[in-house]
């Protein structure tokens, strides 16, 4: 419903869940026999999360083969990612091309693309947003909290009358997601010649999140009204990826002996 929300075509986006395209598991497990320990122990992903606490399952250590698979049953050529997720990109490469290597041509190799402009986005605490890390906006979320939220933004302790620096500020790096050019730049000067305080600044950001997402918002309300209509572009979806997935499938058993 998010992204239906935000304006992409079912007809031109294939949307399904992956429980609905069990060729995605099926896969998954032909590419972890060709897949290195050391290649799935170097993963940031996986340091990143157990050193937080998360427990060192199999699951959180073989998921990357899991999206190296979600990448690879459907062919994908071109994958946009953020900068943070170019590793996953670059293990899919390697476990692509290993199996390639050992059983015959079977899978493309993709490439990632970065926006590098939104390359990361920053949470409230300055780190990647996510809600792992309980730092996220909800773009959907309910009105009084998201502004509540970016209220608690973390920013340094300079005063309202005291110059800044834009570019190390958190609410200034989200701010200029939604600005214009010539918003960000006002804003900008704004912040180097100081008296203007961070809750102004927050204040501002909230103002452009509302302009931006508040007509998102309720197309989202009404799609979540319909639950019906949106159940079936899922299944539309999940019968075009099982149409992809099982040629792919067939292949990949194929090169391993399995049929």
């Amino acid at each position: 419903m998010d992204f239906l929300a935000c304006g992409l075509d079912p007809t031109r986006t294939v949307f399904y869940r992956q429980s609905d395209v069990p060729e995605v598991t099926e896969l998954t497990w032909l590419l972890s026999v060709v897949t290195p320990m050391g290649l799935l122990e170097r993963s940031h992903s996986f340091k990143d999360k157990t050193s937080r606490g998360i427990a060192a399952s199999h699951g959180l250590f073989s998921y990357p083969v899991l999206m190296a698979a979600d990448i690879l049953i459907v062919q994908s050529d071109i994958v946009p990612v953020g900068r943070d997720q170019k590793q996953h990109l670059e293990i899919t490469r390697d476990i692509a091309i290993k199996f390639n290597n050992q059983y015959g041509e079977t899978f493309r190799i993709p490439k990632e693309q970065i926006l590098e402009e939104v390359a990361v986005v920053p949470g409230l605490d300055g780190q990647k947003m996510s809600k792992s890390y309980n730092n996220a906006i909800e773009i959907f979320g309910d009105p009084k909290e998201t502004k509540a939220r970016m209220m608690r933004i973390v920013t340094d302790s300079k005063g309202v009358a005291d110059p800044k620096d834009p570019e190390q500020c958190n609410v200034f790096a989200l701010y200029k997601l939604f600005a214009t050019p010539e918003e960000r730049d006002a804003m900008a000067a704004r912040y180097r010649e100081g008296g203007m305080g961070y809750g102004e600044a927050k204040k501002a950001l909230h103002a452009k999140f509302e302009a931006h997402f508040g007509p998102l918002r309720a197309k989202r309300e009404e799609l979540a009204s319909n639950p019906d209509y949106v159940e079936d572009i899922l299944l539309r979806g999940a019968e075009r990826a099982r149409a992809e997935a099982s040629i792919t499938l067939e292949r990949a058993r194929k090169a391993v002996g399995l049929e």
